[in-house]
């Protein structure tokens, strides 16, 4: 579905991705865990469009997208909910999942998709007329994912979606991740969270100052001496 073949980028003199390669299959959830700065958000950056590769390929159902403007990555069906949640502080939650499906014209599966939403997240449709600056953390972040489910994905990326967040919040999103996978959507994870990254994923990559150095199934990562001892917080 998405393969990335030998992607390099640069910020100036930084190398910040220095020849990465990696493959998201269709249906499954992939995650790319790492420390900060390791590559993983402009590994995201450069899939959707927002940051051009100095070398390298991006292709998706094998079409490059290399070169190709955001909003038709978004209209071709990849979605990122960003870091930092980034949702519309001023409107509503209501009006944020508007947003979401500002370029889809089916009104009918609109509609069934906001329901959706509204039942994977029910705190949403409690606050669906409150601004969505007053929300909390969590719930800006569901609203973040459901924003982003009303845009109709085929490919959900998410960037560090349980940052800043208490551990009961963190677990319920991680379910829902699970459930939206289980519902046809293919998910590429970036998370600083490896635990329960890797407990979620059927696949994982381990990027280290913008090389991949380890990859494999979720659960063979997990118990990968090498990964416990620098991200799981155990001594070897």
């Amino acid at each position: 579905m998405l393969r990335i073949e030998k992607l390099s980028v640069h910020y100036g003199g930084i190398h910040a991705l220095q020849g990465i390669s990696l493959e998201v299959p269709e249906g499954k959830i992939v995650t790319l865990i790492g420390a900060n700065g390791a590559g993983k958000s402009t590994t995201l950056k450069s899939i959707i469009g927002l940051v051009k590769p100095s070398s390298g390929s991006v292709t998706w159902n094998g079409k490059s997208l290399v070169g190709t403007q955001t909003k038709d990555i978004v209209e071709s069906g990849i979605v990122l909910v960003p870091e930092g949640r980034r949702v519309f502080a001023n409107l509503s939650v209501d009006e944020n999942l508007s947003l979401g499906a500002y370029a889809r014209s089916d009104k009918a599966e609109t509609e069934a998709d906001r329901r959706r939403v509204f039942k994977l997240f029910p705190r949403l449709e409690d606050r669906k007329k409150q601004k969505a600056g007053t929300l909390s953390g969590g719930e800006q972040q569901m609203l973040a994912v459901g924003r982003a489910i009303m845009t109709k994905p085929k490919l959900l990326m998410m960037d560090e979606p349980s940052l800043g967040l208490a551990p009961i919040v963190v677990k319920m999103i991680f379910d829902i991740i699970k459930e939206i996978n289980a519902g046809g959507t293919t998910i590429l994870l970036v998370e600083q969270n490896a635990k329960a990254a890797l407990e979620a994923a059927h696949y994982g990559y381990v990027l280290e100052t913008g090389r991949i150095t380890l990859s494999g199934e979720g659960r063979q990562l997990l118990a990968d001496d090498r990964v416990r001892k620098a991200y799981l917080g155990e001594a070897e």
